[in-house]
C-alpha cells in the first residue's frame, strides 16, 4: 500500500546528532591505526593479529546490526540509540584499561555490538522525518559532516600517542560517546510513534526478513548499497601498510591517505544534496558509479606507471573515488528503505549487516592479501566497484524507471512509484 507518512518539522540539531552517531564508526577504526605498533609491542602481536582489532569490531557490529533496526521498530528509535552510546562508552573504558590482548579484543567486540545503533537507526530516523528530495538533502548533509571523521580520527589518534599512548585513544572515544548520549537524551525527538511500531519477537523478525528476500528488486539494490563503499574501504583498511610499508612514513603520515579521501567524500555529499531537486535518482547514481570507475582506472594507471607510490599523485584518485561514493550512497540507501516503509529499521539493519560483513572481509582478508602492492589494491577496488555497478544496473532493469526530475512530488508520483509500495 502507498506510504502516507507526512513530513514533520525537524530540529536544527538533528543533522549534527546524526553526524555524531555516524562518526563513531570511522573513529573506532581509523583512530586506532596510528597505535598499531604500540599495541603490537605491548601485547606481542604481529601485524596480522592487529588487523583482527578491525575485523572483530566489524563482525560484531554487523551481527548486532540485524537487531538494532527491528528493536527500534518495536520500542522506538531514541531508547535504542541512547542505550547503545552509553554501553559503547563503557566498552571504550574497558579497552583503555585492558591488561591483555584478549581483553582488548573483547572490548572492541562490545564496541561493535553498540556502535551500529547509531548508523542503522539514524538512517531510519532520516526517513521517518522527511521524504523525497528533503530526505536526500538531510542524508547528504549528515554524510558531509561525517566525512570529516576519517581525516580527524587518525590525526587525533597520532597526537594522543604523545599524551597517553594508545590508552588515550579509547579514553577519548569514551568521553565522546558519553557526551553524545547526553546530547541525544536532551535534543533527539522520537520519530517512530507507538501506533506505528511492530512487535519484536523471533517470528516477526523472521517474517520481516523473509519478506525482504521475496522482493526481487531488493537483492540487486542491496548489492549496490553494500559494495558501494567497499572499494574505497579497501584503501582505508590498508592505510597502515600503505603509509608505513609502501610510503615509508611515520604515524604522522596518515593524512596523506585520509585527506584526499575526505575531500572527495565531502565534495560528493555536497553535490548529492545540490542535485536532489535537479536531477533524477538514475542520473545521480550513474554519475556516482561513473566517478568510482574512473577512480579505479586512475588507481590502476598510477600503479602500473609507478609500482612504488609517489606522493601526492598516487593518492589523488581517492578524491574522485570519494566523490563517487557519496553521490551514489544517499540515493541508494533511501531507495532501499522505501521498499519497506513500515520496516525501515529492519531494512536498514539488513543493509548494514551485509555492508559490515563485507568490510570485515575486506579488512581481515583482502587487505592483508592485497596491500603489499598498489597494483593489487587497484585491481581489488576495481572488482568491488564493478560488482556494485552490476547490482545497480540489474536493479534499474527490473524497475525500468523513466528519467524524471528528482523532487519530492515527482519521487512519490513517478520516480519511486514501485519503491514506496509494500512488496507483494
Amino acid at each position: 500500500m502507498p506510504m502516507t507518512s507526512t513530513p514533520r518539522p525537524v530540529r536544527r540539531s538533528l543533522p549534527w546528532l546524526l553526524a555524531g552517531l555516524s562518526m563513531i564508526g570511522p573513529f573506532s577504526i581509523d583512530a586506532v591505526f596510528p597505535a598499531f605498533p604500540l599495541i603490537g609491542e605491548r601485547f606481542g602481536v604481529d601485524s596480522t593479529g592487529l588487523q583482527q582489532m578491525i575485523s572483530m569490531y566489524l563482525i560484531t557490529y554487523a551481527v548486532m546490526s540485524l537487531f538494532h533496526g527491528a528493536i527500534s521498530d518495536a520500542i522506538g528509535r531514541k531508547p535504542v540509540i541512547v542505550a547503545g552510546m552509553l554501553v559503547y562508552s563503557l566498552a571504550s573504558a574497558g579497552a583503555a584499561l585492558s591488561t591483555s590482548y584478549g581483553m582488548l579484543l573483547a572490548c572492541r567486540s562490545l564496541q561493535g555490538v553498540c556502535a551500529g545503533a547509531g548508523l542503522v537507526v539514524g538512517r531510519a530516523i532520516v526517513r521517518d522525518s522527511l521524504e523525497g528530495a528533503a530526505a536526500q538533502q538531510l542524508m547528504s548533509r549528515v554524510m558531509m559532516i561525517f566525512s570529516v571523521a576519517p581525516v580527524i580520527a587518525p590525526i587525533v589518534g597520532a597526537q594522543l600517542l604523545f599524551l597517553n599512548g594508545w590508552h588515550g585513544i579509547f579514553w577519548v572515544l569514551m568521553a565522546f560517546t558519553a557526551f553524545l548520549a547526553v546530547a541525544l537524551m536532551l535534543y533527539l525527538d522520537e520519530t517512530h510513534p507507538p501506533e506505528a511500531r511492530t512487535p519484536f519477537n523471533a517470528s516477526t523478525l523472521v517474517r520481516g526478513y523473509v519478506s525482504f528476500g521475496k522482493d526481487r528488486p531488493f537483492w540487486p539494490l542491496l548489492l549496490a548499497c553494500t559494495v558501494n563503499f567497499a572499494g574505497l574501504f579497501l584503501y582505508i583498511a590498508s592505510a597502515p601498510h600503505i603509509i608505513r610499508d609502501l610510503l615509508h612514513l611515520s604515524a604522522q603520515g596518515f593524512p596523506w591517505l585520509f585527506l584526499p579521501t575526505v575531500i572527495g567524500l565531502m565534495i560528493g555529499a555536497w553535490l548529492s544534496g545540490r542535485m536532489a531537486n535537479r536531477r533524477s535518482v538514475v542520473y545521480t547514481v550513474n554519475l556516482g558509479y561513473g566517478a568510482m570507475l574512473l577512480a579505479c582506472a586512475l588507481h590502476l594507471a598510477a600503479a602500473l606507471i609507478t609500482p612504488e607510490p609517489v606522493l601526492p599523485w598516487s593518492m589523488l584518485p581517492l578524491i574522485v573515488h570519494g566523490i563517487g561514493v557519496q553521490l551514489a550512497f544517499p540515493t541508494l540507501t533511501l531507495l532501499l528503505l522505501d521498499r519497506f516503509p513500515h520496516r525501515r529499521g529492519g531494512a536498514s539493519s539488513v543493509q548494514a549487516f551485509c555492508s559490515l560483513m563485507l568490510c570485515a572481509v575486506v579488512a581481515g582478508v583482502l587487505s592483508p592479501l592485497l596491500s603489499g602492492h598498489m597494483v593489487n589494491l587497484a585491481l581489488g577496488a576495481t572488482a568491488l566497484t564493478v560488482a556494485g555497478w552490476f547490482g545497480w544496473r540489474w536493479y534499474h532493469r527490473l524497475t525500468g524507471k523513466p528519467r524524471v526530475p528528482h523532487d519530492a512530488t515527482a519521487e512519490v508520483e513517478v520516480e519511486l512509484q514501485t519503491e514506496i509500495t509494500e512488496p507483494r
